[in-house]
């Protein structure tokens, strides 16, 4: 658990909350103190931390922006549901919200923009219902092509054997799109290889070390495991080297962890789908929206890139993620060029995958 987010006391039981609480404001003008934030799924894991530096770097930097950052410390749901019901009571001017169960967050969403509360959905596309209809997130089906491409110019000519795939929380469409991209893939351009999952790795880091510890010695033979979370990186990487396993192993996100398997090569890559960006994106779209559009948000999918993190560019990355002005300055000719035209990386929302 990252040391900037605090223990609170609430009904739920020991939650997160970072920042100040803040007082609702109601239709803000030029130059008032915004009062925003954000929701995430999951404060413990470095994806969801990643978003909370984006969202707050372009908080900062937008200026007179009071902004919090929620979310539990485990994967749970209802626990978040809950988080961001609290804070549309604070975050009156506007909130990014990443949820890995968006069911059930279709109602609370539809109810806090009835209550007139811009609201941005961050990583993982909103649900019909919702009300929301502005969306920031990577192509993750294209983001598990990538994975397959990398692992099939490592596997060589006519590859023959199984490939294991495994997914933290199935049936959250950014991780089943990964999968799908990864499977679609060697079907298309590897027929020798027979993949097996998606297999449910959850994204409790030690529940995810023992789905994937079962899975390798239920297939010692395989040519890869290839995960598309953020513990299955490190926890695949970690078991290949106590098994001396000659597989391919790689998974996603850059956990401090991870990079340093990509950097000895235990993992031949990871995927990064940059969510320091996305939640720097996402936010300062909300910000410029309030106060400059009358809180009137783009409509569809603003795609946000992702890339490959290997052995040529490893010692960029870990440079990038020694801070959060680091990253930003990393991230800055990127930020500009999307913010700077963000009709050409508009899509359909109908088309978000």
């Amino acid at each position: 658990m990252h040391p900037r987010f605090r223990t609170v006391s609430a009904a739920l039981g020991a939650l997160l909350l970072l920042g100040a609480a803040g007082c609702g404001s109601s239709g803000p003008g030029k130059g008032d103190k915004l009062h925003m934030g954000i929701a995430v799924a999951n404060i413990s894991l470095n994806f969801a931390h990643e978003m909370v530096l984006g969202a707050e770097s372009a908080a900062s930097h937008a200026g007179k922006v009071d902004f919090q950052a929620v979310g539990p410390p485990n994967t749970d749901g209802p626990a978040e549901v809950q988080l961001f019901q609290n804070l549309t009571t604070r975050a009156k001017d506007g909130i990014v919200l990443e949820n890995l169960d968006p069911p059930i967050f279709t109602r609370p969403a539809a109810r806090a923009v009835d209550q007139g509360i811009p609201i941005v959905a961050l990583d993982t596309s909103p649900t019909d219902g919702s009300k929301v209809d502005f969306y920031v997130g990577n192509d993750n089906y294209a983001l598990g092509e990538l994975m397959a491409k990398e692992a099939l110019k490592r596997l060589g000519a006519n590859p023959k054997g199984e490939v294991v795939i495994g997914v933290p929380n199935p049936g959250t469409p950014v991780l089943d799109n990964r999968a799908k991209g990864i499977s679609d893939t060697f079907a298309k351009e590897a027929p020798g290889v027979k993949v097996l999952g998606p297999f449910q790795t959850y994204s409790d880091p030690g529940q995810n070390y023992s789905s994937w510890s079962a899975q390798v010695n239920a297939h010692p033979d395989a040519l890869a495991f290839l995960g598309v979370g953020d513990a299955d990186s490190y926890n695949l990487a970690k078991i290949k080297k106590a098994e001396n396993g000659k597989w391919l192993t790689a998974g996603f996100d850059v956990d401090p962890k991870t990079l340093e398997a990509v950097k000895d090569g235990s993992n031949f890559v990871t995927i990064d789908p940059q969510h320091f960006l996305k939640g720097y994106l996402s936010t300062a779209m909300l910000i410029q929206a309030v106060r400059d559009k009358d809180g009137k948000l783009p409509q569809g999918w603003f795609l946000s890139p992702g890339a490959v993190v290997d052995s040529s560019n490893i010692d960029a990355i870990i440079a990038r993620q020694k801070s959060a002005k680091a990253a930003y300055d990393w991230y800055k000719p990127t930020i500009d060029k999307l913010l700077g035209d963000e009709q050409a990386n508009l899509k359909p929302l109908k088309d978000a995958r």
